[in-house]
């Protein structure tokens, strides 16, 4: 009885302990699951807190935007409602719209006023909107065009002189609405002594009030004349690149893109924007073709035919290289207009200041100057004024040398000397041509109104200002800033 009741309770024992273990067992899976569980929850949760962030967020958004759109139609309908007191129109619609001609009923004895005043139908220009629409006469090719994000900035000057309110804030309201905000960084109105009363308190009131902080009004204490006061206008601004134009001009969409990005890669152009004509009695926009400008033995500035090789691309989107231009309409990078000695201060009359800055830029970058080989036992290419002797007999083969010498064969004549870069120093040496440590060294690539490239070195043969130089210009290899070169007379081989 003993024993079978010790093993009565052993096996008791064993089958309590066997439980235990599957218990535990299943517990611990329990509390995994549990905690697998809370992680899923804890999860899910944290997505759903996020969808209702991201969905708050949108709403939140959607609710800012519409306050902002609220704010700018308030914003806007203030705005507009300053130019109504000085009897201007502002905003779509209205006359002359889409730079069609416009005309008014009632030409009455004010009308012929103004018209002897202003030389133009100011009272017209009193009735059409300061952000009319006008025609985009581009070419096609110029509207597909993309240009480079980081362009530099531009400050716009405007000059005038009891010139009407409204043909001045029309020529503001343009330049505003057809200029990327990131790339205008200012507008300057240069007022050169105005006597006309409007042009003081309500062109201050207006522009104050409509553009804070992106109009400045430079006022002259006396009459300085147009040359003057374009210099005043560049010594206001503020940014890297100067637009100079009249103040009763209209901007189009795209005027500004392109002539920054010509400016990026040379800052030493000067840039034309094309224009049309405004007719002055209708306020018509009229298109001019595509033209250079020139002058004539007078010197009056007129246009001309583009030139040839232009003409022969047969794309009317690219730039027209140009002997003069005209002052009412460029832009510069404002540094380099400072350099060349801006304009002529002491011109006290308009109309030949842009034919001798025309002169002082082609000057500035030595056209009209040659290579030439210069002194003999020197060894160093110089630039000298265009002379046609035969130092200045220089060719380019096709076997990419620059050979100054005897013309003839492309065989290395006793008295030729080819131009090397040895990358020793920024002075390109003339040696003879098989005394080169490198055959690279003297080989060159080259591109009609191109950079001149060697292919050792990969620097370009540049043009520099130097006080130091002969005519104030120095030859050096240096790296590539955009300087172009132009071979002036070509002769073809034989079996071409």
């Amino acid at each position: 009885m003993a024993v079978a009741r010790k093993i009565k309770t052993l096996l008791t024992v064993n089958i309590l302990v066997f439980v235990g273990i599957i218990l535990f067992s299943v517990y611990c899976r329990i509390q995994d699951r549990s905690q697998e569980l809370v992680q899923i929850v804890r999860s899910a949760d944290r997505r759903m807190r996020g969808r209702n962030a991201k969905v708050g967020a949108l709403l939140d958004r959607e609710a800012i935007l519409q306050r902002l759109d609220h704010l700018e139609e308030v914003v806007y309908n203030q705005l507009n409602g300053l130019a109504k007191p000085m009897g201007l129109v502002e905003g779509p619609g209205g006359l002359g719209q889409g730079g069609m001609a416009a005309t008014l009923r009632d030409d009455s004895h004010e009308s012929e006023t103004k018209y002897e005043e202003y030389g133009y139908n100011a009272q017209l220009s009193d009735r059409i909107s300061l952000d009319r629409s006008i025609p985009d006469y581009r070419p096609k090719k110029c509207k597909q065009m993309s240009y480079p994000e980081d362009l530099p900035q531009v400050s716009v000057v405007f000059i005038f002189v009891n010139e009407a309110l409204s043909v001045i804030l029309r020529s503001v309201h343009s330049v505003v609405n057809h200029t990327p905000s990131h790339l205008l960084k200012e507008v300057i109105l240069v007022d050169d002594n105005s006597d006309n009363v409007e042009l003081k308190f309500n062109l201050d009131q207006y522009v104050h009030k409509r553009y804070p902080g992106l109009v400045k009004i430079v006022r002259n204490n006396k009459r300085e004349g147009l040359i003057r006061a374009r210099i005043q206008g560049w010594k206001a601004s503020t940014s890297p690149v100067v637009g100079f134009f009249d103040a009763h001009v209209e901007f189009n969409t795209g005027w500004v893109e392109p002539a920054l990005t010509r400016i990026k890669e040379d800052r030493k152009r000067i840039v034309l924007p094309a224009i049309d004509n405004i007719k002055y009695n209708t306020f018509e926009v009229q298109q001019y073709a595509n033209a250079a400008h020139g002058y004539n033995w007078g010197l009056w500035c007129m246009y001309i035919i583009p030139p040839q090789d232009w003409l022969d691309r047969g794309d009317e989107s690219a730039p027209i290289r140009t002997p003069a231009m005209i002052g009412c309409s460029f832009v510069v990078d404002r540094e380099y207009f400072g350099e060349i000695g801006l304009l002529d201060p002491g011109m006290e009359v308009y109309g030949g200041e842009n034919i001798e800055l025309g002169m002082r830029v082609r000057n500035s970058k030595a056209s009209g100057y040659c290579l030439d080989q210069g002194a003999e036992d020197d060894n160093k290419a110089i630039l000298y004024p265009c002379h046609g002797m035969s130092s200045q007999l220089v060719r380019y083969s096709t076997e990419g040398l620059l050979q100054l010498g005897p013309m003839g064969s492309t065989a290395f004549l006793p008295d030729s000397k080819c131009l090397i870069d040895d990358g020793k120093g920024r002075t390109p040496a003339l040696k003879k041509c098989e005394d080169t440590l490198r055959p690279t060294q003297r080989l060159w690539d080259f591109t009609q109104n191109g950079p001149i490239i060697n292919r050792d070195t990969g620097r370009c043969l540049e043009v520099e200002m130097s006080k130091d130089a002969n005519f104030g210009l120095r030859l050096v290899v240096q790296r590539c800033s955009g300087q172009k070169w132009m071979i002036r007379n070509w002769i073809k081989h034989g079996r071409h």
